[in-house]
């Protein structure tokens, strides 16, 4: 309180407030008299009027300030009072607890605590108590610890996890009100707690059957004669599962896997032992073992094995040796069951070869060309080579016995230079593509596209994958009539998305596009229209693997490849996620049918070849890649003779060597079709030997030297004037002896000379790069094109392509020139030619031809043969002669180098003999020494050791001494 100076102020200076705790009222003590006031209203209140009324005399003997002054407080204590107990406790949303089963205690995650920020006033403040709501909730709440809120939950009495897994219920948090008796107390909200019960493994495992019976055939192996079961009636994954059976039985010709099935390790014989008995155990997860052991009984039956017998699982191939018989002896056991048809399916698996099967590994380029496509072929994905080196970041399959395959892994993408591709989209044209892809994202996955180097994003055509789907986008160029015109094809194909390799060829001809894949033909589901492209001079951009175009900002795609220039930012888009080869564009389209079977067969298959009496009970069908064919046929002995007659054949000189599994599936039908017999899958394989790898060596003049006028002239040198190319094997060859087991009998290795293609020559200078200003190489253009090659020459040299015999090579490398029409300042000229087959497969030799210039000093003619200087005459104003680089000063000097360059040959020539004769004669005179040395040791046979004396011998003094 507060007041001025003596009376009942200086009583109210003196008065004390004490709050007591445990029943929070205020006591007012004035002198020797005490007023109670309560801290909850309205009884606090109500003591403050009392303690006003019974006071009212001595408020009117002293200074209204005091009696306002106790007004105030009494206000106060009962504003305070007010906000007593006004939070509700609060807790988690959502609480998970583990409890294992046959034990009480719970692990919550989170813990649980209330809290309640009326803290940390008593009662209020404070957590009394959890409730748990639900239907026979068998766990309870309890507080640990009223100030903190922690409390704990645990189970009323022990779970069974087998009866109930998982227990999800409700729990609030109440506090302690504003006293003891709980007056005014608040809930928090209710939170939803789910506990699990772990297992725990008190169960083992129990059989389903109490035995097992199984019959067998003798003389068979099988992967599953039958199967145990047994089961676990503990709740938990980990101790319900089997995870193991045992065959307790000692030495049993039989295994039992995880599952349970149960097969034999080896072949059963019946005049062995006609039945087995065998204990099996179970083991759960938990390692429990089974309660009981069950009985097998596994009888063996002596009956016939029916299936193809009489043939080799392995069968080699050797390369070039024709058709390989594949059963020549096989037949069929029916174990004399009557049949009335069979069916027989064998399967050929190349699909690990190559791009699906055993094909020609020659460029796309080359292939279009053997199967008669005319000309006009541009390869978008051609091996790196120093005049097509965009391809040289690709990854590739890094192998040369397959195609040139790259992956695309949608982060990849090239760019064609400018000028590559000279087609007239005008004109019917035709896109070609080997092409292996899986399921894709929902994103689009360009093959191909040709869009705006700058400025826009328009698409003038495009491949792209989207969903499994083809799509074929070209846009027409600005015309007269601004109309719908067909823009975009879908094709909707399950080869897009099976993960195997594919021949697509698609035949543009404006308004219509055809599409072969593996040579057959399919009609688009779905053409949409759109109007043409706006006439525009920006120029275009043509990639593989993404598509060019101006980044805005907004796209989804991966931006990997990126490239700032004015205007704004270009990058990659759409990125393919597969592999690609042979990707071509050609002009005009390919109408013949045998053309793109061409591109598209395999140079590998099965074949028959049926005698006639033979082929008129027997129906066959093979697939389009002859690597499957179907059998139907009701007579077992002409159905063996054909099956004997399968051959697998190999069309390719150098095959990819390997395995081709074979599968046999047989279906019979009997008269009685309750026992007719089932012939198992027979299964084999093709190996498909290393062929002989050929050498191919390139020999001829190999260092030569030309005048300077020949390099000057219009013809220029020829390079490789007597060049020959071989290509040879090396084969073991046993030697004739007495018997095979004579060990005196070896082999011998003999070479033997092979005639095949060449499909590639290039020519390469060594050293500085060619300068197009002086020097060039040349070739006769058409026998080039009249041989169906190609050629392409750059600064580094010249290729030539195409496939044709190394006679054929021979001939177009024979007039390969070389020009340099400023041969004053070149001395000479290194060349190296390597040749390859099977696209670089199979390489040559570095063959290196260095050519020389003989620069000649030819006197200058003067008109009167009078006036003109002897030629051996000197004068003395031209004494100084200049011989640096072979090349003359001027005429005058030219008059002087014939004698000067006698005087220094001759004397070269006196000093190099006289070395060497010298030198002969020191040889002779050592020898003579050391020999009389031997013939004295000899004879006097002197016993001092001179192994370590050195003796210097003056050949100048032997040299002089005879002189004198």
């Amino acid at each position: 309180g507060g007041g001025g100076g003596g009376g009942y102020g200086s009583h109210l200076r003196s008065a004390e407030c004490t709050r007591i705790h445990s029943l929070d009222f205020f006591i007012l003590r004035q002198k020797r008299h005490f007023y109670l006031l309560a801290s909850t209203p309205p009884l606090g209140l109500g003591f403050l009027i009392f303690f006003f009324l019974n006071n009212a005399m001595h408020f009117r003997r002293y200074k209204p300030p005091a009696s306002i002054a106790w007004l105030l407080l009494g206000l106060f204590s009962a504003v305070q009072a007010a906000k007593v107990n006004k939070h509700k406790p609060w807790i988690e949303t959502t609480y998970h607890g583990i409890v294992t089963e046959n034990d009480d205690k719970v692990l919550l995650d989170p813990p649980l605590i209330a809290l309640d920020k009326d803290a940390p006033l008593r009662y209020a403040g404070e957590i009394c108590g959890f409730r748990i709501h639900g239907q026979n909730v068998p766990f309870e709440a309890v507080v640990l610890d009223k100030t903190t809120g922690e409390g704990v939950i645990r189970a009323k009495d022990k779970l069974d996890c087998e009866l109930q897994k998982e227990h999800t219920f409700t729990i609030q948090a109440f506090d302690c009100g504003e006293g003891a008796d709980g007056t005014n107390m608040k809930k928090s909200h209710k939170a939803t707690v789910h506990i699990q019960v772990n297992d725990v493994n008190e169960y083992s495992p129990v059989f389903k059957e109490k035995s097992y019976k199984a019959t067998v055939i003798e003389g068979k192996k099988y992967d599953n004669i039958l199967k145990v079961e047994a089961v676990d009636a503990d709740c938990s994954f980990q101790f319900s599962q089997i995870c193991s059976y045992e065959i307790v039985t000692p030495d049993v010709p039989f295994t039992i896997d995880k599952d349970g099935f149960i097969k034999n390790t080896e072949k059963l014989n019946y005049s062995k032992d006609r039945q087995y008995k065998l204990t099996v155990t179970a083991y759960d997860c938990g390692k429990n073992r089974a309660s009981e052991d069950v009985l097998v009984k596994i009888s063996i039956k002596p009956t016939c094995k029916p299936g193809w017998q009489g043939w080799s699982k392995r069968m080699e191939y050797e390369p070039g040796t024709g058709s390989l018989a594949l059963f020549p002896s096989m037949h069929l056991e029916t174990c004399e069951e009557p049949i009335t048809s069979i069916q027989a399916n064998i399967e050929l698996e190349t699909n690990h070869i190559g791009k699906g099967c055993d094909r020609d590994t020659y460029s796309e380029k080359s292939l279009h060309r053997l199967c008669g496509a005319s000309s006009g072929t541009v390869e978008l994905l051609p091996a790196p080579s120093s005049t097509a080196n965009w391809t040289v970041g690709l990854p590739t399959d890094n192998g040369h016995d397959s195609d040139q395959v790259f992956e695309f892994n949608g982060t990849q993408a090239i760019k064609i230079p400018e000028g590559v591709v000279s087609t007239s989209f005008k004109e019917p044209f035709t896109v070609s593509v080997w092409m292996r892809h899986g399921p894709g994202a929902r994103e689009k996955e360009t093959v191909l596209c040709n869009s705006d180097k700058t400025e826009m994003n328009r698409h003038h055509y495009s491949l792209y994958v989207h969903n499994c789907r083809l799509v074929f986008l070209f846009r027409q160029d600005p015309a007269e009539a601004e109309n719908y015109k067909p823009a975009e094809f879908h094709w909707k194909l399950d080869q897009v998305c099976d993960k195997e390799w594919h021949h697509y060829v698609l035949n543009i001809e404006f308004p219509t596009v055809a599409l072969y894949v593996d040579g057959v033909s399919y009609d688009p589901f779905l053409v949409t229209e759109d109007y043409p492209l706006h006439a525009s001079k920006i120029e275009t951009q043509l990639t593989v693997g993404a598509c060019w175009q101006e980044y805005t900002g907004h796209e989804n795609e991966n931006e990997t490849v990126s490239e700032s220039i004015a205007g704004g930012s270009l990058r990659m888009t759409q990125f393919f996620r597969g592999n690609l080869a042979g990707l071509m564009i050609r002009s005009g389209k390919l109408e013949n049918k045998k053309v793109i079977d061409c591109l598209y067969t395999c140079k590998e298959g099965l074949d028959m070849q049926l005698p006639d009496e033979v082929a008129s009970g027997i129906k066959v069908q093979f697939n389009p890649s002859q690597s499957s064919l179907v059998m139907e046929g009701d007579d077992i002995e002409s159905f063996d003779k054909a099956m004997q007659h399968i051959s697998y054949l190999n069309s390719r000189q150098f095959p990819t060597p390997g395995i081709r599994r074979l599968k046999i599936s047989t279906t019979v039908k009997c008269f009685n079709e309750e026992t007719c017999i089932s012939v198992p899958d027979a299964e084999g394989y093709v190996m498909v030997l290393q062929p002989e790898e050929p050498k191919i060596s390139i020999s001829g003049i190999d260092h030569f030297a030309r005048a300077a006028s020949e390099f000057e002239s219009g013809e220029g040198v020829t390079l490789f004037p007597e060049l020959r190319i071989v290509s040879t094997i090396t084969r073991e060859v046993e030697s004739e002896g007495e018997g095979e087991d004579d060990p005196t009998v070896q082999e011998s290795v003999v070479s033997e000379e092979i005639m095949h293609n060449l499909d590639t020559c290039e020519v390469t200078v060594i050293g500085e790069e060619l300068n197009a200003e002086q020097e060039s190489m040349e070739v006769d253009l058409a026998l080039i094109q009249q041989r169906g090659m190609e050629m392409s020459s750059s600064n580094l040299g010249m290729i030539i392509t195409g496939v044709d015999t190394m006679a054929n090579y021979e001939q177009v490398l024979h007039l390969i020139r070389y020009r340099n029409w400023h041969a004053e300042s070149l001395f000479d000229r290194k060349f190296k030619l390597v040749c390859s087959e099977l696209n670089g497969r199979y390489i040559s030799n570095d063959f290196k031809v260095e050519v020389n210039v003989i620069h000649t000093a030819n006197p200058v003619d003067h008109p009167n043969n009078a006036m003109a200087q002897p030629q051996f005459i000197n004068p003395v104003h031209h004494a100084s002669v200049d011989l640096s680089g072979h090349n003359l000063v001027n005429a005058h000097q030219a008059s002087v180098v014939p004698s000067a360059a006698t005087v220094v040959i001759v004397v070269c020539v006196s000093f190099l003999v006289f070395m060497i004769i010298l030198g002969v004669f020191r040889i002779r005179a050592a020898h003579q020494r050391s020999v009389r040395d031997q013939e004295s040791g000899k004879e006097n046979e002197m016993d001092w050791d001179d192994s370590a004396l050195t003796i210097t011998v003056n050949p100048m003094e032997t040299y002089e001494d005879q002189h004198s």
